[in-house]
């Protein structure tokens, strides 16, 4: 039986542009958690916990783009977000931005 939480990572997986992987790490520190749930894996309270407040965060953290107007369509949001994404790991890695936040806004 597959995760009731899968079909929201699913979309949530498109909606960002996130790989699976990356997804997984950020939100719980698993890589392979997207591949785990497809296959059958059933996450406990604080892992479902956990990535809803990733998922919550994440939009958050992008609205303002959205509302600011800054030209893109929907479909460059993910690429923006991508982008984000690896601007914030960059930062992070020399202890600058939080993560998530994406330079514009």
């Amino acid at each position: 039986m597959t995760s009731p939480l899968l079909p929201r990572i699913n979309r949530f997986l498109k909606e960002s542009g996130l790989p699976p992987t990356l997804f997984g790490r950020m939100a719980v520190r698993d890589p392979r958690l997207v591949d785990d749930l497809r296959n059958g894996r059933e996450p406990g309270r604080r892992v479902c916990d956990r990535i809803e407040y990733f998922i919550q965060h994440w939009r958050a953290e992008r609205r303002p783009c959205e509302l600011a107007g800054d030209g893109q369509a929907a479909g460059g949001q993910a690429a923006h977000g991508q982008a984000a994404d690896k601007q914030a790991a960059d930062e992070r890695a020399a202890g600058g931005q939080r993560a998530g936040e994406c330079g514009k806004c």
